[in-house]
């Protein structure tokens, strides 16, 4: 069946209608949408999806435990699949191939199952494991991560609209992802030679995966930091930065390929924001004894800041497209029968996107379910219950805008919001502080990896209701498999901390501190909360109201929060990336113009590809004790 062209055919990633009087929608709804006439939801897309997210989900607990990351699923599940189809078509030749649509559908079903489900479990779960000594039973943890997980699909219903169709936020693997499949499943000249460079990114990506990412002899060799080839001592304020962690850059072409993908008013904004902290206030904050060590300055002070700037700005930014914000509640309706010439009042795609009254259906169970666990499990008040919930909503929708403009989900330091109220509600409440914030932590999570689905499928055409439901099924796959998989990989508190795992480190701290009250919070630090607030506003009505002329020279707020929760190694990166785009495009656009998104997405995929590999591999080397 000949599939429609659709903007990704040319490496763009907005759409601009042509025709006077037509709106983004209806473009998309007429050059783009195949969902009617192309398979999707199909019983083989769901069980591929289930059984390769059920591997990716045991990975990525694993890496969550060694070095504090979830890798992305969505990428290596399109390829895996595509691979995996072909070999199985080669044996039985009778069966016919997969869309590219149910291909997605697979997708958004491996995406569930391998991400959304680990985050509560290798964090929140591990923190009160080094804390208790004594693991949590699995009646707590089977029906607590599933809650939670299920609650993120859902709260993501009405963010899509508002990110996906109309601001047109990138959600760099959402973007790589359909590219991916674009490439592999297209026959004109130009799919196929674009596939060619995302395939040649693809091995040079892994590659660099292999030889950089894990802990084999062979990859500890290769691993190359910067600052160890600096010849001279860079200081600052007296402070060696070759001794701060995370200052330098250690090669990755994921995070170079995401950098080309996001743009460079996002990576600048990273790089500055990185730059400030690590020279002039991670400095000052050591030489005023704020913070004991350069290791601290962003686990333990610079994160406050960080995290203040995305909220406020996010939550401003939302609240001034209040407009768009009662259209996609479904609170602003026209009445069916009704005549009206007023075409903006009529949505095209009322019939493909998730109705509204679903996102009741679900979040009024779940919601109830949820604090009733926290309740009967760790003894959570009500009010906080419900609470965390309210919270994850707007920290979700933080968590989401984040990743569609830089591919970042920043989990852990949206939690530390959550963190820092429930210490308000709940003073001394360690166990209360810990679990309220993992709730926060896997609805952000699974509410961003939805959306980062959903941009696929925006681009390639789906029905975003059939996603949606793959989505749902995705759960329960990752549930079933990352349960038993905490059990046997860490048996006992000894086994957890024979990882050294740097995140349940950061958040059994915080929640050690925050457990005694904000005073324990650095002084300074409270003020910078204040101050980056502030920015965080003014910067989301920048933003909103500067002319076109200067709109794009000003910061990105979520590049300058991220700056201060991650390492200036991550921001450097970025810059490189989007810096290497920039400059092709001044090179050759035409070049540029095919060639961009498919090499950055192939990288993207590569890298994440191998590093789930690996991370594989260590799981079951983990596993059947031979790690």
């Amino acid at each position: 069946m000949e599939e429609k062209s659709s903007p990704l055919d040319h490496g763009s990633i907005t759409l601009e209608p042509e025709i006077e009087g037509e709106s983004t929608d209806q473009l998309w709804l007429r050059t783009v949408y195949q969902g009617d006439t192309v398979p999707q939801f199909t019983w083989r897309a769901v069980l591929m999806g289930g059984a390769l997210g059920m591997l990716m989900s045991i990975s990525n607990l694993y890496t969550m435990l060694k070095v504090g990351w979830a890798f992305g699923v969505a990428i290596t599940a399109c390829v895996l699949s595509f691979v995996i189809w072909r070999g199985i078509r080669l044996a039985f030749p009778k069966v016919s191939d997969m869309s590219i649509l149910e291909n997605n559908c697979m997708q958004s079903t491996a995406s569930a199952a391998g991400y959304s489900t680990g985050a509560t479990v290798g964090i929140a779960f591990g923190a009160l494991l080094l804390i208790t000594g004594e693991h949590q039973p699995w009646t707590t943890l089977l029906p607590w991560t599933f809650v939670s997980a299920m609650m993120g699909v859902f709260l993501a219903v009405p963010m899509k609209r508002q990110m996906i169709n109309i601001e047109q936020l990138p959600f760099p693997s959402g973007i790589a992802a359909a590219e991916t499949l674009k490439s592999l499943h297209g026959q004109c000249k130009e799919a196929v030679t674009q596939a060619y460079s995302l395939v040649a990114a693809l091995v040079a990506g892994a590659a660099v995966g292999f030889l950089g990412k894990g802990e084999f002899p062979w990859q500890i060799a290769a691993k190359l930091k910067i600052p160890e080839l600096i010849p001279f001592e860079a200081r600052s304020m007296g402070v060696n930065l070759k001794e701060t962690p995370g200052f330098g850059w250690e090669p990755s072409l994921l995070l170079l390929g995401a950098g080309m993908l996001v743009g460079m008013r996002v990576s600048l904004s990273m790089l500055v924001g990185s730059l400030v902290l690590y020279f002039f206030f991670g400095p000052q904050a050591l030489n005023a004894h704020d913070i004991s060590a350069p290791k601290a300055i962003i686990k333990e002070w610079a994160l406050w800041s960080g995290t203040a700037i995305m909220v406020t700005s996010g939550l401003t930014a939302f609240a001034l497209e209040w407009k768009t914000i009662l259209r996609s509640l479904n609170i602003v309706q026209v009445k069916k029968g009704s005549v009206s010439n007023d075409t903006e009042n009529i949505d095209p795609l009322a019939h493909i996107e998730v109705p509204m009254k679903w996102l009741v259906w679900g979040i009024v169970p779940l919601a109830i379910a949820s604090i009733a666990l926290q309740y009967l499990a760790f003894s959570i008040s009500p009010i906080v219950g419900a609470m965390t919930i309210v919270m994850s909503f707007f920290l979700g929708l933080v968590a989401c805008r984040a990743t569609g403009e830089t591919d970042v989900t920043p989990m852990s330091a949206m939690c530390k919001i959550t963190q820092l109220t429930v210490a308000v509600m709940a003073p001394k409440n360690i166990v209360t502080n810990l679990m309220a914030a993992s709730v926060t932590a896997n609805i952000a999570s699974s509410s961003a990896d939805l959306l980062t689905d959903l941009k696929s499928g925006y681009l390639l055409g789906a029905n975003a209701r059939k996603q949606f439901q793959a989505q749902l099924a995705g759960v329960f796959f990752g549930v079933a498999a990352v349960v038993p998989a905490w059990y046997l990989m860490v048996p006992n508190k000894a086994a957890l901390e024979a990882f050294e795992p740097p995140s349940v480190n950061i958040w059994k701290s915080v929640a050690l501190a925050l457990s005694q009250g904000i005073e324990t919070v650095p002084l300074s630090a409270r003020w910078g909360m204040l101050i980056a607030g502030l920015i965080g506003i003014a910067l989301a009505l920048l933003d909103k109201y500067a002319s076109k002329k200067w709109k794009p020279y000003v910061p990105s707020a979520m590049g300058l929060g991220l700056s201060w929760v991650m390492p200036f190694s991550n921001a450097f990166a970025f810059f490189l990336g989007a810096l290497i785009a920039t400059i092709w495009r001044w090179l050759s656009k035409k070049s540029a113009e095919l060639y961009v998104v498919p090499v950055a997405s192939g990288a993207v995929a590569g890298e994440s590809l191998m590093c789930a590999v690996i991370a594989i591999i260590q799981a079951v080397s983990a596993l059947t004790g031979s790690h």
